[in-house]
């Protein structure tokens, strides 16, 4: 008995301080101090960082691109998954990478190309299992796109305010209460994701310049790296009024309050 009200214990306990980290970064250079706080919840030089690069059409150079990022800040290892299309002995020996790996990075390319690969329901349901349990996830531009539940494809009207003109497909879905979009001040897409919020008034919409990354804590708090800005929308209150938050480096935002956090 007492046994097993000790088990019980500890496994409230974990469940208690079970972490989600999500840092999302908007394509362009990546932020060092990104990368930092990447490293930092991967564990440092003890930790390892597994690449995903099935957005690249050059999936070798994408690898090799943020490991060169990496190393020049950390020693941290970093590994690569196999690259796409897999077969069953490369999912396989992606899922056992998923079990030591303390932070995961989506590379850029095309977001579709992701999650064609995560239609397989053991590699999406295994992802979010080590995401609710403390593994860092991060990516850039499409390896952003991919984070939202409801991932904006790239395809669709730029010229109109409507959400109906804009594609969207289901994402891996980490950042459950907001759509994110990314390159968003320097390829001026701020129409398709003001659509979209206008049609989905329940969702926050992110968009996520070059140079510029967002670190969010389980879903609740998002605080700005990097150069330039974060533009947040927020249509719940009225369909014929946005709500429109300009953030900067080291501003922070309540996602669960739906407000710019005073510091």
């Amino acid at each position: 008995m007492l046994q097993k009200i000790l088990s019980i214990i500890l496994f409230c306990t974990s469940f208690t301080y079970a972490q989600e980290h999500l840092i999302v970064i908007g394509g362009g250079k990546r932020p060092a101090d990104a990368l930092n706080k990447l490293i930092e919840l991967s564990g440092k030089e003890q930790g390892e960082i597994l690449i995903i690069p099935w957005a690249s059409g050059e999936q070798e150079v994408g690898v090799e691109s943020i490991k060169k990022d990496i190393a020049a800040l950390s020693p941290i290892k970093v590994v690569s998954a196999p690259f796409s299309p897999l077969t069953p002995e490369s999912k396989a020996k992606l899922l056992n990478q998923l079990k030591s790996a303390k932070g995961v990075f989506f590379t850029g390319g095309d977001q579709v190309r992701i999650m064609k690969v995560l239609e397989d329901e053991t590699l999406f349901k295994a992802m979010h299992e080590r995401y609710h349990n403390n593994v860092v996830f991060s990516g850039t531009s499409a390896g952003t796109a991919i984070m939202s539940e409801k991932m904006i494809t790239g395809n669709g009207k730029l010229d109109v305010i409507d959400g109906t003109q804009v594609e969207t497909k289901k994402g891996l879905g980490l950042l459950t209460n907001a759509i994110v979009d990314q390159h968003f001040i320097k390829r001026q897409r701020e129409n398709r994701l003001m659509g979209l919020i206008l049609q989905y008034p329940i969702l926050l919409g992110i968009g996520i310049d070059e140079n510029t990354a967002v670190y969010v804590q389980n879903n609740k708090s998002a605080e700005v790296f990097g150069e330039s800005q974060v533009l947040i929308f927020d249509a719940q209150q009225s369909k014929e009024a946005m709500k429109l938050y300009f953030l900067k480096k080291g501003d922070k935002f309540d996602l669960v309050k739906r407000k710019k956090v005073k510091i």
